[in-house]
């Protein structure tokens, strides 16, 4: 995934750190509402009063939310994302290289050393970041389907009640699902992403530049959606959940699957798809122009001292 040309120089763990968590959190922005949407179509089905809300599809969702909350709802937890994007992204992309070479025995990686950079990079990035996705689900969750009163008015008040009612452990409820959810996203749009890119360049069918990255960024988009979205419902359900719902993660599954079916793991799928899809098209295009440009200054800084 470093992909830079002969004239260029590579680009330094920093920089790669500090290009992954500014170009997540451009990625976040502009993508906020359609994960808003895939978290209110994943927990549908959670309350089953005949007042509920109905979401019927990500514009139905969109514009459903808006009219009933305001538009202002679509980015409920954007702070929190932002944290999150910050602790995530910047380690589990801006490393992946770093470790990737540490797996790396001969001249070239292998598949198993990518993988394997995957694995570490996605683990290490949740158990550091799980809190700001906890307060992120149940912000974009909260909706006047709780009653009257909101749980909570904001992301640091989040953050404070629920260390002060459920602890410390609260804020990495549900760190297991989040952890499988994060290291199968991780190894499927990393490695999906870096081997599509490589196979285009090799092959000569495009140039490592934007539209190389594009085609890349959408492949490993859907392969993630695929195999990642039942883990992340699950999550999705289990981190929003009131204290003592659900007694473990795969009790929440079971739950799921008898009383709403296997496609219940699915739900949310496409709003799931075009947000990673999307969301990896502008991390990957910036991350890779933004590095590139630093590289660029970094070396223009250089001749001129």
């Amino acid at each position: 995934m470093v992909g830079h040309t002969a004239s260029d120089s590579p680009p330094t763990v920093a920089v790669k750190i500090f290009s992954a968590g500014v170009a997540a959190c451009v990625a976040d922005i502009i993508t906020f509402p359609l994960d808003t949407a895939k978290v209110r179509l994943q927990i549908q089905g959670e309350c089953l009063t005949s007042s509920a809300v109905r979401y019927k599809g990500v514009l139905g969702t969109i514009i459903t939310l808006a009219k009933t909350e305001g538009p202002v709802k679509l980015y409920s937890g954007l702070p929190a994302g932002l944290q999150r994007q910050i602790s995530f992204a910047s380690l589990r992309i801006g490393l992946y290289d770093t470790v990737q070479e540490f797996f790396t025995t001969g001249k070239e990686a292998s598949l198993g050393s990518k993988i394997s950079a995957g694995l570490t990079t996605g683990g290490v990035a949740v158990f550091i970041g799980q809190p700001t996705e906890v307060v992120k689900v149940r912000l974009q969750a909260q909706s006047h389907l709780h009653g009257p009163k909101p749980r909570y008015t904001g992301t640091y008040n989040a953050y404070r009640i629920i260390a002060t009612t459920e602890g410390l452990t609260g804020l990495w409820k549900g760190t297991t699902p989040n952890l499988t959810r994060n290291v199968i996203i991780n190894c499927t749009e990393l490695v999906t992403y870096d081997l599509m890119k490589e196979t285009l360049v090799k092959n000569k069918l495009l140039a490592d530049d934007v539209p190389c990255h594009f085609v890349s960024a959408v492949v490993a988009g859907f392969c993630t959606t695929v195999l990642s979205s039942p883990v992340d419902v699950v999550k999705t359900r289990f981190v929003n959940s009131s204290p003592g719902r659900y007694t473990s993660v795969p009790s929440c599954a079971m739950m799921m699957l008898t009383r709403e079916g296997p496609s219940a793991f699915f739900k949310g799928f496409v709003p799931s798809f075009l947000r990673l899809g999307s969301w990896n098209i502008i991390m990957f295009v910036c991350f890779e122009q933004l590095k590139r440009e630093l590289m660029k200054s970094r070396q223009t800084m250089d001749c001129a001292t």
